[in-house]
């Protein structure tokens, strides 16, 4: 049991980080179905700078610092997802585009672009770089299953808590937050009043893709330690986040419940025992047919606390107002 709690927190911030960032863009009034392909860039550019430090180091096993390859890493990272994020905005906000089509282009892009820079990417010093990212809080083994369970993971899982905890708080205490809301509701009003519709939006957007960018490293780094096949899973945990901002309506911290629950739904197909492929497929779809009966929910209850925000996927254009 302690094995799978241990599992499905794992998994549930790598959605985390998706959600966090997908809220945060969608915030400002755009939908960006580039997150997938933007986690997958973020995860290459991640990758590359854990391998161009370790491959600096004469001896990586007796001179890697804990605290540089975690800084260096998740610059890297933020640097490759915060520029794909900066493109989906340019098309986006700038020159208007469809937000729908751009996202698609961009996922498939950042799939593609990660594929290709992990084929030149030295992963010699991978196995050794992620079990030094992934070492837990020294005292967890002696708490037992709770100290395994709370304080056993590695720092990028208490990032992404407090990431969605700092976005809920931004959102809904600070004026920032006020002013982001409101160029997501209504663009035309919010310029009217004076805020600077366009940074919001691009700051909201480049900020998200950044976020969004740590969970594929994250995952790769931390929950396989290291390996690498393809960035076709990760692309899939960008879907995932992507339908859990739906579930969590909006909200981050309760993404971070959320993130959990469908962590767990992703797990549980994997430690329950007898089951087929077949099945374990049909077990793996319960977040999505989740996500579907919220949509179902909040569209017949029509609150508007519960509602996206009214100008998401819609493009705006001052002149127009």
């Amino acid at each position: 049991m302690t094995l799978f709690f241990v599992s499905a927190i794992s998994i549930a911030t790598v959605l985390l980080y998706g959600c966090v960032g997908e809220i945060i863009t969608e915030k400002a009034g755009h939908l960006n179905l580039g997150i997938p392909g933007i986690m997958c860039i973020g995860t290459a550019g991640g990758c590359l700078g854990v391998s161009l430090y370790m491959g600096g180091l004469s001896s990586p096993a007796e001179d890697a610092s804990w605290l540089l390859l975690v800084l260096i890493s998740l610059l890297f990272s933020l640097v490759f997802a915060a520029a794909l994020g900066g493109i989906y905005a340019l098309l986006t906000v700038t020159l208007r585009c469809n937000q729908n089509i751009t996202g698609l282009a961009i996922t498939i892009f950042g799939s593609g672009a990660t594929n290709f820079i992990m084929s030149f990417v030295d992963r010699t010093h991978f196995d050794f770089a992620g079990k030094l990212i992934s070492s837990s809080l020294p005292f967890a083994e002696r708490l037992g299953g709770f100290g395994r369970v709370v304080f056993g993971h590695g720092i990028f899982v208490y990032l992404a808590i407090a990431a969605a905890i700092i976005c809920a708080i931004v959102l809904n205490k600070t004026r920032m937050g006020l002013h982001l809301r409101a160029v997501g509701e209504s663009p035309a009003t919010a310029d009217a009043a004076g805020i600077n519709v366009v940074l919001y939006k691009y700051v909201a957007i480049i900020s998200g893709s950044a976020i969004a960018g740590f969970g594929g490293f994250y995952y790769i780094m931390d929950y396989i330690k290291g390996s690498w096949e393809n960035a076709a899973t990760i692309e899939s945990f960008g879907w995932l986040a992507i339908a859990l901002v739906i579930f969590v309506l909006w909200k981050p911290n309760i993404g971070i419940l959320g993130a959990f629950l469908f962590g767990a739904c992703y797990i549980v197909a994997f430690v329950i025992p007898n089951i087929t492929p077949t099945q374990r497929e049909i077990i793996k779809m319960l977040p999505y047919v989740v996500t579907i009966a919220v949509l179902i929910l909040i569209s017949i209850r029509k609150k508007r606390e519960h509602q996206p925000p009214a100008s998401l996927g819609l493009p705006y254009f001052r002149e127009d107002r």
